[in-house]
């Protein structure tokens, strides 16, 4: 059951990102959480992430605007470092507290609920109308590489920054899509290295089935999402999507998951 709800996850997911700040990381990091530890979950999401954005820039890298990738992604780089680094830290926290509600048992951990709040804060985010009004001048693009790139490697959630950032770079959709999922490479391959440094490669081989099964999932949703999806079936999803994220922010949080 557990790899069949992944890979429509992952499906599902890819096809948004190629038009919206929802994709991946956004998406499939709280499946994850549901079925793994919350650091192994980002890992593993992770992989995810970068095999799918290698392959979707083999679809549009053509069409990459170079002059936003090193303005945007070299900052976008050092915060992720930054963000990994971070969460191995997080991991190692020996704050935990376990308590029982109800006859159901909770554990509660400081990484879960550093993750729980940015979860919850990026969805509550997306429902905000000041949100989509945002926007910002190309000298902004160092310091929102450097955000969205802390976030990325903090928790995974570099898209939603990242499209604020470029959705005002006047780019056309194929730059737009192409320089973004470029940017997301250079991310995913600074902090996957840095989360395998703690958490050993053996996670990634005991879960090689179902990393693969998400994996040519979410391949397959990048095809659907480059032919067929437009802004207005992301905007009948959105609700859905975002209070489903809300609903696994608070259970992690609390310590359910």
């Amino acid at each position: 059951m557990e790899e069949i709800i992944i890979a429509l996850t992952a499906l599902f997911a890819s096809a948004l990102t190629f038009f919206s700040g929802f994709g991946l990381g956004t998406i499939l990091t709280p499946v994850f959480v549901i079925f793994f530890p919350i650091e192994i979950a980002i890992a593993l999401t992770g992989v995810v992430h970068l095999s799918n954005n290698v392959f979707k820039l083999l679809l549009v890298g053509k069409s990459i605007d170079f002059s936003v990738f090193l303005k945007f992604g070299v900052p976008a780089l050092v915060g992720a470092f930054i963000g990994a680094f971070l969460l191995l830290k997080l991991g190692e926290s020996s704050m935990a507290y376990d308590y029982e509600v109800y006859g159901v048992e909770m554990h509660f951990t400081l990484v879960k609920f550093i993750i729980a709040a940015v979860l919850l804060i990026f969805s509550v985010m997306e429902f905000l109308p000041f949100y989509e009004k945002l926007e910002f001048s190309r000298s902004a693009l160092i310091p929102g590489g450097m955000l969205s790139g802390f976030f990325g490697g903090l928790s995974g959630h570099q898209g939603a920054l990242r499209t604020a950032f470029l959705i005002k770079m006047n780019l056309s959709k194929e730059a737009f899509i192409a320089t973004g999922v470029s940017i997301a490479c250079v991310v995913d391959v600074i902090r996957i290295p840095i989360y395998f440094s703690s958490f050993h490669i053996v996670h990634l081989q005991e879960n090689m089935s179902v990393l693969m099964i998400a994996i040519i999932s979410a391949f397959a949703g990048a095809l659907i999402g480059r032919k067929v999806l437009t802004k207005a079936t992301y905007g009948l999803i959105k609700v859905g999507v975002g209070a489903f994220i809300i609903l696994v922010a608070i259970a992690l949080g609390v310590g359910l998951i």
